[in-house]
């Protein structure tokens, strides 16, 4: 190693900043985020040092560096565009011992700025050595999807048990295997979903007992989005990578399921119109009976699985059930579709409301409120909607909606077989027909269509 990989505390010691431009201010605030005491010494300062010099958050020395500057400062940055006086601070500092950094010079550091994911008090630090800051801060965006936000609260949780675990567990290796399982285990899943007050109660139990094993299982319904594995959410794939048993649906696209963990237990329950691979109430009872059997299951859905994805049904009979359960909402097939296809849902020149409704046929009708759906300036977004779409666009017309009104087909929304087919209220069936489009295909119509040729940004390979 080039450098010596190390923590250093500065809360509410003496640091110097010398420079006072928009680069010194980006190391201002991570010193400052760190509790340092700043003081920037330069002949002027940019507009954002100057509101912290105003509302007292830094002390300003306004002329140029010299050699006592340094005295009685526990850490120096030079970030000026003199490369005489930033050569002069690293000399100076070094020769007293303080560690110094030089902006974008390695050789005149004495260490490095690392790009940071902040957790506090969890912190990663990737660093290249000031070889190549960009990949520094690239490998850090990866990270950042690999740490969830909430476990600076999960390390606070854990720091007030350390004591009382220490007098539990006689051994190191006790301890080891307890806190292993608190960490990968339902006591942090509760924190990370937010159940602070139950995560805490159970951590009680568990260092009452002694154990902080936990047979129970838990269901995760979680939404996939419109087909796009970009749009998951960062909850989203760190569930997928955690989950024993996937149960997944047939709008769940295969790029999505090769995020899932790998030896995870994938079952297709998916429905298509008539043909359902496993009956809803079977399914239901399948999230019970797994969970029951101490598996963590995540019921994977095609976009978000409170809008037209029963979800509401399924979370219903795990509460009667006694299964405790986490939603992860995802991205609607409106949004992502409508997204991708360059057509807002709303425009303050052609529409102030949406309407979402779904378009699947019972006992071969569509019952759906043709009055609410014919409203002047409005988006109707219709998902399911192919088998009845000749009915749909009758009725919508029969109920005083002009035939002219435009309306888009949206196949496979927003994956490289994305097809987008423009036309209106009267010749919406003829297309389908004529180009053969197949589910899952989003109807949307009112005047913000129009907007597609203009805006339409996706193109497909």
């Amino acid at each position: 190693m080039k450098f010596f990989p190390i923590f250093l505390a500065i809360a509410g010691r003496p640091c110097l900043v010398v420079g006072g431009g928009e680069v010194a201010a980006r190391k201002v605030a991570l010193l400052r985020k760190a509790g340092g005491k700043v003081t920037v010494v330069a002949p002027s300062l940019c507009q954002r040092l100057s509101l912290q010099r105003e509302h007292g958050e830094i002390v300003h020395q306004p002329r140029r560096f010299a050699a006592e500057d340094i005295d009685e400062h526990v850490i120096v940055i030079a970030a000026t565009d003199d490369a005489a006086v930033n050569q002069l601070v690293s000399e100076l500092a070094q020769q007293r011992g303080i560690p110094v950094n030089v902006v974008d010079q390695p050789a005149l550091c004495s260490f490095t700025m690392p790009s940071i994911v902040d957790r506090s008090p969890v912190v990663v630090a990737v660093s290249t050595g000031g070889a190549s800051p960009v990949l520094a801060r690239l490998l850090r965006a990866r990270l950042e999807t690999l740490v969830p936000a909430a476990y600076g609260r999960l390390a606070k949780l854990v720091e007030g048990f350390r004591q009382q675990v220490k007098q539990r567990f006689e051994s190191g290796e006790e301890r080891r295997r307890f806190w292993e399982g608190v960490l990968q285990g339902p006591i942090a899943e509760m924190l990370l979903a937010g159940k602070e007050s139950a995560a805490r109660a159970a951590l009680e139990r568990a260092v009452d007992e002694g154990t902080s094993s936990d047979s129970a299982g838990e269901v995760y319904l979680v939404g996939a989005g419109p087909g796009d594995p970009d749009l998951l959410t960062f909850r989203a794939l760190r569930l997928m990578q955690q989950a024993d048993v996937i149960l997944y649906d047939r709008l769940v696209s295969p790029e999505i399921l090769e995020l899932a963990r790998r030896d995870a237990d994938l079952r297709y329950v998916g429905k298509e119109r008539s043909k359902h691979a496993v009956p809803q109430p079977e399914i239901n009872q399948l999230l019970v009976d797994l969970a029951k059997q101490g598996k963590r299951v995540l019921r994977l859905k095609g976009g978000d699985p409170f809008i037209f994805g029963r979800g509401g049904e399924e979370i219903e009979r795990l509460a009667s059930a006694g299964i405790p359960f986490q939603v992860v909402p995802g991205i609607t097939a409106a949004a992502g579709c409508a997204s991708y296809a360059g057509i807002p849902l709303t425009h303050r020149d052609f529409a102030q409301s949406c309407v979402f409704v779904t378009g699947h046929l019972k006992n071969g009708k569509t019952e759906l409120h043709w009055d609410m759906l014919t409203q002047p300036q409005q988006t109707v977004v219709i998902y399911m909607s192919l088998s009845g779409l000749d009915i749909i666009c009758r009725e919508l017309i029969g109920h005083g909606m002009p035939a002219s009104t435009p309306a888009a087909l949206i196949e496979q929304g927003t994956t490289q077989k994305q097809r987008v087919l423009i036309g209106d209220l009267e010749s919406l069936p003829g297309i389908v027909s004529s180009a053969a489009v197949r589910a899952p295909t989003l109807v949307i119509i009112g005047r913000v269509v129009e907007l597609h040729k203009q805006l339409a940004w996706f193109q497909q390979d």
